[in-house]
């Protein structure tokens, strides 16, 4: 039977804080549009799919909006630190709660790994000569040490850090329009000269490049984890949310457009510099490349903080549920620091490897990851199908967020991600991800099952 009864509510002393302020929270769910796989990952998309990365971006956008949606009418109903994982156990069963969480734990510890490579490398390439190991240790140091401080300085971090990237790509869109309309100085507007061959690989890219812009879109679910420590839970989610679509409509869709108008889809500089390097590099403006570097670096650096942030949340917050060792819900000064810790050493673990094993183990993590992303929206989906209808049973007034021409859209959402499901199954690259991410899955969802069955026999 569905679990009814979640996280008991802990004493004082050993309870989360409630330190993020509502400008934190705010800050949080617009910079977490704009992530690392924005910066870096699209320009494998752009290559893929050339200038239809504008429709795989606009189709994948519209699936996040409803996922968003879904998830955040359960976070204003049922705040919690462990968001979707949660309301999977509250939907489903403890097993489902077990599965989606520990699957994104593990993703989000990996990608913290990542994205220390990802801004070491940066780092060497402004002062050659210098060791990435290094410069990665100091990042998981730095970041480790803000998560084990007060959640409030999580959320500073995370503020301007936030500041930055949408004060960037702002600009960034600014610029490009006005370069596109012919107006900026000493530009020549491009047209539709780079726009010509819209498919250049036919169906067939566009079904690659559409998994990309998805997985792009990953990390918006950190701000439903975080709200339960805010200081207004429901508000923010309610506005987090109800800001997604626009947001997403002019970050990422806009971006597109603009970078395919700009360069040509075929550059070589979109993969090796990345496309917002490339773009700015191809306007000719002094110093804007070496800018957008500082940006991107930015925005691994602040991936890294919220992902220590989310990972440890979802593991104190499965603990809580009974589904973990109890030594992760170990809390002190509203900080589950054991929880933080663990999740930093399973982090530079992931980096250890990609240096020791980056012909075999390390390649078996990053495909084991690749689709949990869809694992959880396919969970979030099937969780607010199914607390619907007790939702509305249970609340005395109107939803402070409702899902849209529920349950028509949710079905419609479900039916998406079953698409692409469908399509990483076509492609040799995605097949082996989505297979290996399937293992992890199944293997978790059984772990949890058993362990569903011991507790109801103790």
């Amino acid at each position: 039977m569905p679990s009814t009864t979640l996280e008991t509510p802990p004493k004082p002393d050993t309870a989360l804080s409630h330190g993020l302020k509502q400008r934190h929270l705010s800050m949080i769910a617009l910079g977490g549009v704009i992530g690392a796989g924005l910066f870096v990952g699209s320009g494998a998309g752009i290559a893929a799919a050339g200038p239809a990365i504008v429709i795989a971006y606009a189709v994948s956008g519209l699936l996040v909006m409803l996922v968003m949606r879904m998830l955040g009418e359960m976070s204003a109903a049922y705040p919690s630190s462990g968001s979707f994982s949660a309301h999977a156990e509250r939907a489903i069963g403890p097993w489902a709660g077990f599965t989606a969480g520990w699957s994104f734990w593990v993703l989000l510890c990996t990608a913290v790994g990542l994205e220390g490579i990802g801004a070491a490398k940066i780092v060497t390439g402004w002062l050659p000569g210098t060791p990435e190991w290094a410069w990665v240790a100091l990042f998981m140091v730095v970041f480790c040490g803000t998560n084990l401080a007060a959640v409030k300085n999580f959320g500073e971090f995370e503020f301007w850090f936030a500041a930055l990237k949408v004060g960037a790509i702002t600009l960034f869109l600014v610029l490009g329009a006005l370069a596109i309309a012919g107006v900026l100085p000493g530009t020549d507007s491009p047209g539709t000269s780079n726009l010509g061959d819209f498919l250049p690989h036919g169906s067939e890219g566009l079904v690659i490049g559409l998994p990309a812009s998805v997985f792009a879109y990953g990390g918006l679910e950190t701000v439903t984890i975080a709200a339960a420590e805010s200081e207004d839970p429901v508000k923010g989610v309610a506005s987090a949310v109800r800001t997604a679509m626009w947001r997403i409509g002019i970050f990422y869709v806009g971006s597109m457009a603009v970078i395919v108008t700009l360069v040509p889809w075929d550059s070589k500089e979109v993969v090796e510099k990345g496309p917002y390097v490339a773009a700015l590099d191809h306007l000719g403006i002094p110093g804007a490349g070496q800018v957008m570097s500082v940006v991107v670096l930015v925005a691994l650096l602040s991936a890294m903080n919220a992902n220590i942030y989310g990972s440890s949340r979802i593991a104190y917050s499965l603990v809580e549920r009974g589904q973990g060792p109890r030594a992760l819900a170990r809390v002190s000064g509203g900080v589950p620091r054991t929880a933080v810790l663990t999740s930093c050493v399973f982090g530079f673990v992931c980096v250890v490897l990609s240096y020791w094993r980056p012909d075999d183990v390390f390649p078996w993590l990053l495909n084991m990851i690749g689709a949990v992303i869809l694992v959880v929206w396919f969970s979030i989906a099937v969780a607010q199908l199914r607390l619907r209808r007790r939702l509305e049973r249970e609340a005395t007034g109107r939803p402070a967020v409702r899902m849209w021409a529920f349950p028509a859209l949710t079905w419609v959402a479900l039916a998406g991600m079953v698409a692409i499901f469908v399509l990483m199954a076509r492609q040799p690259d995605t097949r082996v991800q989505l297979y290996s991410t399937g293992g992890m899955t199944l293997f978790l969802a059984a772990v949890g099952y058993a362990w569903q069955r011991a507790r109801a026999r103790s």
